[in-house]
């Protein structure tokens, strides 16, 4: 019998350091936004959307703008995980490749990469991906 409680308690430590191992990678997977994004720093653009990355753990929108020294470049911009998108309202189509908007918001800390954090704004002003989307009003 204390075989069997030795083993059992055996059992259920390997089930929770497996569990606990599981979850540590999704964490580190995961970034910090202080990490990856200048908070200090701000950027603005208007462009045209490429395509929209309907993918986990962020989504993110493709934007054709000019960079600060007139060049034309492609900014990655990181809206939330897909998941969290579709049950406040918004599909993959709620914003369509070709239309305008225009961004504010914080570049990476990397200066090689276009990627940036902050809200899309709509022609009409409204914000993209962010509060409830038009399939929920």
């Amino acid at each position: 019998m204390k075989q069997n409680m030795q083993r059992h308690l055996l059992r259920s430590v390997l089930v929770a350091a497996a569990g606990l191992l599981l979850g540590a990678s999704a964490v580190l997977a995961h970034h910090s936004q202080s990490a990856e994004f200048d908070r200090n720093r701000t950027i603005e653009f208007t462009g045209i959307v490429q395509d929209i990355g309907w993918t986990n753990p962020h989504g993110y929108v493709l934007v054709e703008a000019e960079d600060p020294d007139g060049n034309l470049v492609v900014y990655k911009v990181e809206i939330q995980a897909p998941n969290q998108l579709y049950r406040a309202g918004w599909r993959r189509d709620s914003l369509k490749p070709g239309t305008e908007v225009s961004f504010e918001g914080n570049p990476s800390r990397d200066s090689e990469s276009m990627n940036v954090s902050g809200p899309l704004a709509m022609p009409d002003g409204t914000a993209a991906f962010r509060g409830s989307g038009p399939a929920a009003r």
